[in-house]
């Protein structure tokens, strides 16, 4: 099998190319760089003989029509994420995203698979204004609590993306399924996130340890099974034309509880210091998945415990990962190929 990642550099995207690769699949890695250009991980990938990697800008037109075609599968994840980034500058969010989808809408054909990468944020203003119950499906409404606020930036962009892919996929006869991650979490995935942030802290000795929104809950996700369930549904016919949401339902956590988690792994005993959440972060989030388990049999395998403890050993061991720097602009400085990989295209 022939797989296209695109955003293959990326946290998610590298951890399923490894996948992909593992499976015995061959996979071409489009991605413009801006984030881990360094990293030794993605370098370890590329002597792989079978991954090709290209720096390729997902905004131009150009980049699309140099792709080949005839791949058996087209994975989308490369989008500006993180909550720090989104704002930062909201605009290069939805500009970037919006264009790499709707660039995706027009590229798609006849018999191709596809899958396109999303978010939970795309419903969250539902849930806190008692719209949505917790856990949450894929038929509630979207809905985003403040257009003009630069978090609900990610939220908007990814939203016309999946209705870009969805309506531009049927309209040409092609596969199409939207992934709604929901609190992914492992190794690689830089600092924007609760999990590596509060490694990090802990393993610098901090004390008091700040939580902000320790009273709000999230049910986490470790990377190898949201991978899972992305490979599961891109190899079930009955999941074309679906949103579909990833995640592990098992276990609702407690913001505080993960601190304490994160702390015991440390092997800190530093004392909590509750503060207030984020500004627009819903109070709790669990995602249903009734559907995915229909449609696949996916059963999360990782624990929580283990999660954050082989996330934690990574951070330890890594320090300050790729891609914490400040964002490059999709293209600037981009190199034209990996070293040590002949590109098929430009």
């Amino acid at each position: 099998m022939r797989a296209l990642v695109l955003g293959g550099a990326g946290f998610i995207g590298l951890h399923l190319v490894r996948r992909l690769v593992a499976d015995g699949h061959a996979v071409t890695v489009v991605d413009d760089f801006s984030r881990g250009r360094d990293d030794a991980e993605l370098a370890q990938v590329c002597a792989d003989p079978a991954v090709e990697v290209v720096a390729g800008d997902l905004t131009r037109a150009a980049t699309w029509a140099a792709l080949p075609r005839q791949w058996d599968q087209v994975y989308l994840l490369a989008a500006v994420v993180g909550v720090r980034n989104v704002e930062a500058d909201p605009a290069r969010v939805v500009r970037i995203n919006t264009l790499v989808a709707l660039h995706l809408m027009d590229w798609i054909a006849a018999a191709d698979r596809v899958f396109f990468s999303s978010t939970s944020e795309v419903y969250a203003g539902a849930v806190d204004a008692a719209v949505a119950a917790v856990p949450t499906g894929e038929d509630v409404p979207a809905m985003v609590a403040d257009v003009t606020a630069p978090r609900f930036a990610y939220a908007t962009s990814k939203l016309l993306g999946e209705a870009a892919v969805l309506h531009g996929s049927r309209a040409v006869g092609a596969h199409a399924v939207v992934g709604r991650f929901h609190n992914v979490y492992g190794p690689r995935m830089g600092t924007d996130h609760v999990v590596p942030e509060m490694s990090l802290r802990a393993l610098r000795g901090e004390d008091p340890f700040r939580v902000p929104g320790a009273d709000q809950y999230r049910a986490f996700c470790y990377v190898d099974d949201a991978v899972e369930a992305v490979v599961r549904l891109m190899a079930t016919p009955d999941a074309a034309g679906r949103i579909v949401h990833i995640g592990d339902d098992t276990e609702q956590t407690n913001i505080a509880d993960l601190a304490k988690l994160v702390l015991r792994t440390a092997g800190s005993h530093a004392s909590l210091r509750p503060e207030p959440a984020p500004a627009g972060s819903v109070h709790r989030r669990c995602p249903d998945l009734g559907r995915l388990r229909r449609l696949t049999g996916y059963q999360p395998a990782v624990a929580l415990e283990e999660g954050v403890g082989r996330t934690f050993a990574w951070y330890r061991d890594h320090g300050r990962p790729a891609g914490t720097e400040a964002p490059t602009p999709p293209g600037a400085g981009a190199p034209d190929r990996i070293e040590g990989q002949v590109p098929s295209w430009r």
